[in-house]
């Protein structure tokens, strides 16, 4: 009904610029209409009149401001609508972002490194070498000629074989620790994670082409231009991995390829900023079931002319 009506900011700035000039030329003009009558002007012409009111023994009816009161009553009624009409159709737009899929082109192939979950333990260190004393030298000690004793065996000599204590056997070593399992990552997969916000689409192309528009929307309208490659006019593509987990969530990112000045940085807090959108991302699958997937994200940075 009103969309005629609808007023940018500088519109309004220059209503509310024009008002305050309309005003103040108002007060100067009054001002020098009073200033403008001469007492004996006033005396002359008011001579032979006869006051009527009360204002008029105090003062001269030329004079008299309060005649004109309501003229200024209704000229601040209608400013002040008129600046709330304003005020109302005040209409501010979103920033108008270009989206173009050939940014998620890489301009160079970039070899895909999967990283690794968990690595297996290092094996323990060799024993130490056993350490040589030296034998200091002792002076012998002469023994003394043991005594010797009759061991003779007869017949009637009676032999008692020895008592053997049996020992229970030593309890067996404990089971090694399990080996860390490796989650496996992926590369490519029967559907691939897709950037939230495409539920809605029906086909997989559809929501394949929608997922792409709005990660580009996301990401340049929330990636912010170093202040030093704006200056150096520093510009090219920053190539990005991370994991899209099983949930969703953005793990492990990695900048394969920096132009410098800072660009790789900011790339990377804008992917990592994406755990804290409130949606997650739509997680990759193979065979039915949700899996790990490396995503390889090219990230374009180009000054305006």
């Amino acid at each position: 009904m009103f969309k005629e009506l609808e007023v940018s900011s500088t519109g309004v700035g220059l209503f509310f610029l024009g008002l305050v000039i309309l005003t103040i030329g108002l007060v100067y003009f009054f001002r020098r209409k009073y200033n403008s009558y001469k007492l004996q002007d006033l005396l002359n012409s008011n001579a032979g009149k006869k006051a009527q009111t009360i204002s008029e023994r105090t003062k001269f009816p030329e004079m008299d401001v309060f005649k004109i009161s309501g003229s200024f009553f209704n000229y601040g009624m209608t400013a002040a609508v008129a600046f709330a009409l304003i005020a109302m159709s005040w209409t501010t737009y979103e920033r108008q972002i270009k989206v173009d899929l050939s940014d998620l082109v890489m301009d160079d192939e970039v070899e895909i490194e999967v990283p690794r979950t968990a690595e297996p333990p290092p094996p323990p260190p060799p024993p130490p070498p056993p350490v040589i004393q030296e034998v200091p030298d002792t002076e012998v000690i002469e023994e003394e000629q043991p005594v010797f004793e009759n061991q003779e065996v007869t017949q009637e000599t009676r032999v008692e074989a020895p008592v053997v204590e049996k020992k229970a056997p030593p309890p067996p070593p404990p089971p090694p620790p399990p080996a860390p399992v490796e989650e496996e990552i992926f590369k490519v997969v029967e559907q691939m994670p897709r950037f939230p916000g495409c539920e809605d689409k029906k086909t997989e192309a559809e929501k394949e082409l929608c997922a792409k528009t709005k990660m580009l929307e996301y990401i340049y309208k929330n990636l912010k231009y170093p202040a030093i490659a704006r200056e150096n006019g520093v510009e090219g593509q920053v190539v990005l991995q991370f994991v899209v987990d099983k949930d969703g969530s953005i793990t492990d990112t990695k900048i394969v390829r920096d132009i410098g000045a800072g660009c790789g940085t900011a790339a990377e807090t804008i992917v990592n900023g994406m755990n804290d959108m409130g949606k997650k991302w739509t997680p990759g699958k193979q065979r039915g079931r949700a899996v790990r997937v490396l995503y390889t994200l090219p990230v374009k940075f180009k000054l305006e002319g």
